[in-house]
């Protein structure tokens, strides 16, 4: 039995990704639930965050969000029983990659899965509804007649954020990087999300969502990363794609929020100053910290909605396809099914 791990040697160096053949199952303790995996996402391996939580380790499990079916449960599992569809998101420190054919793992990191959605639609929806659901429920509540802004909507984590704001009764208005983003977005269901085409660096993103808002401001941002610099500075593409910190700041409206992924934001005075008089607020949107906290632990796993999946993906491409998620290269959530 097989599975992925990523590995490496020094620091900077490109991580690469072996399969390691496992025998046996470690022994399993009171709370594990044995689950045959039938599909895990993969998704980009944050190698800083696993250093600054000392968690550096030679070899890195790869696949955290699995959907499979329970094969045994240990003596004090009381959610589960063995035949159950389940779906879960493995915590950091797991030593077990859902890159494998059987796993074990807590019960508390398991939920049933939807029986309308399929094993590759389980997995690869996990990651993004937990964050998209952190970001407008708990960083910035989003209600009827609030608009929210999302930048990069054709993303796999922005699509479900279009779909749970416009749930809400939110006026959402997004970017897209790309005629065929563009033409995607038009053809979400529910339709009604306002689409901004940014392909071609022309269009002022702070400018069009003023219009859009009748000069009041956005009351929700959600970015994707912004330029922190002047043009110069940045690389052509990112400078090309992504709006510059002040026009987030001008397009916020009074009492508006601004959700960053932006992990080194930084706010100059005159930039504190502009959210001191809009009364707006920056939040940092950092999805691991669920399986950082024991309080938050097993409350996310209900969040499913409808991903932006590539073809599911046979055992035997996992490791090329790992590559390119870790360059950042792969627009649409990679699913391994086996």
């Amino acid at each position: 039995m097989k599975a992925l791990y990523a590995q490496q040697n020094s620091p900077g160096e490109e991580m690469t990704f072996v399969f390691q053949e496992r025998e046996n199952l470690p022994p399993s303790r009171d709370h594990d639930v044995k689950v045959q995996v039938r599909a895990c996402a993969l998704s980009w391996v944050d190698t800083k965050l696993l250093a600054e939580i000392k968690l550096k380790k030679e070899l890195v499990p790869v696949g955290r969000e699995i959907s499979g079916v329970v094969l045994e449960v240990g003596s004090k599992v009381t959610f589960f029983q063995p035949d159950d569809e389940v779906v879960g998101i493995l915590p950091l420190d797991s030593e077990e990659s859902g890159v494998c054919e059987v796993i074990l793992v807590h019960e508390h990191y398991l939920a049933h899965k939807p029986q309308k959605l399929c094993w590759a639609e389980a997995a690869g929806t996990l990651r993004d509804g937990l964050r998209a659901y952190t970001a407008l429920h708990y960083l910035a509540p989003v209600s009827p007649g609030t608009s929210v802004l999302v930048l990069d909507g054709a993303s796999p984590f922005g699509t479900i954020a279009i779909q749970l704001a416009q749930h809400r009764g939110a006026k959402v208005i997004s970017t897209a990087h790309s005629l065929e983003d563009k033409q995607y977005l038009e053809r979400l269901r529910p339709a009604g999300a306002r689409v901004i085409d940014v392909s071609h660096g022309k269009i002022d993103v702070a400018e069009s969502c003023l219009e859009e808002t009748g000069g009041l401001g956005v009351d929700t941002v959600l970015d994707a990363g912004v330029r922190l610099y002047s043009a110069e500075d940045e690389p052509a593409s990112r400078c090309q794609l992504l709006p510059h910190k002040h026009d987030i700041i001008t397009l916020l409206g009074v009492g508006g929020r601004w959700i960053t992924t932006e992990r080194n934001l930084q706010l100059d005075p005159p930039d504190s100053h502009s959210l001191f008089l809009k009364g707006a607020t920056v939040s940092f949107l950092n999805e691991e910290v669920w399986n950082l906290s024991n309080v938050q632990q097993g409350k996310y796993l209900y969040i499913l909605w409808w991903p932006q999946l590539d073809e599911p993906i046979p055992l035997y491409e996992a490791k090329v396809s790992m590559e390119i998620v870790q360059k950042n290269q792969a627009r649409k959530r990679q699913v391994i099914q086996f």
